[in-house]
Order: C-alpha cells, then sequence, then structure tokens
C-alpha cells in the first residue's frame, strides 16, 4: 500500500517510516503541511497519515485537500492534543481515524493493516 505521512516531529516520522517500510507498504514522508499538499497529487497514496499540527499548513488542510481529491483516500489523524472540539472537526471533515500521541508504532501498524484490507 503507498502512504504518505505528513508529521513535523522527526523522532516519530522515523519510527513510522520505519515500521510502515518494515512492513511493506511504499512510504513517502514529509515534515510539513504544504509539502504534503504538494506531493498529494504527484503520488496519489491508499492512505495518509497526517499530524494536525504542523508548519505552513495544518493536517485539517491536508484533511480536506485528501478528501476534495479523492474521497475514497482514507486519513488518519495524529495530535497530541487531547482537544475534543479538534477531533470533531477532523471527523467533520471526514477523518477516517485519530491517534492520540504518543502512540505505539504496533497500534499504527494495525490500524494501517485494517485500511488496507478494505483496499485488497
Amino acid at each position: 500500500m503507498k502512504i504518505l505521512i505528513a508529521e513535523d516531529e522527526p523522532i516519530t516520522l522515523a519510527t513510522m517510516e520505519l515500521r510502515l517500510t518494515k512492513d511493506g507498504h511504499e512510504v513517502i514522508s514529509t515534515d510539513n503541511g504544504q509539502d504534503a499538499l504538494g506531493k498529494l497529487s504527484d503520488f496519489m497514496p491508499d492512505l495518509v497519515i497526517t499530524d494536525i499540527m504542523m508548519p505552513f499548513a495544518s493536517g485539517l488542510e491536508v484533511l480536506s485537500f485528501v478528501k476534495k481529491l479523492n474521497a475514497r483516500i482514507p486519513v488518519i489523524v495524529l495530535s497530541a492534543m487531547g482537544q475534543e472540539n479538534v477531533v470533531l472537526e477532523a471527523f467533520t471533515l471526514g477523518a477516517d481515524d485519530y491517534i492520540t500521541k504518543p502512540f505505539s508504532p504496533n497500534e499504527l501498524a494495525l490500524r494501517v493493516k485494517r485500511f488496507a484490507m478494505r483496499i485488497s
């Protein structure tokens, strides 16, 4: 499965890349929302994982763009914020899943596997 990850925390990004690549996925990553928006059209992922708080464009902007580009592409939203209003806004915009940081790489892998099973 082709996965685009947008995450501005280098350790979290590297951990996700390593785990998902090890699981056999093709991973493209970026550390800011603006770059993610640019890569979406070129890469056309099967799944997007995006942090909420990022430089240049937020994860909510990435989510909105993905859903306008192709509403069938699932989006997992990551955030350290436990604010209910952010979660509700993400789901209103079409988020398919939400993970609160910090999280286990195994938890992420299981959630990604669930989406991979839908695609295949």
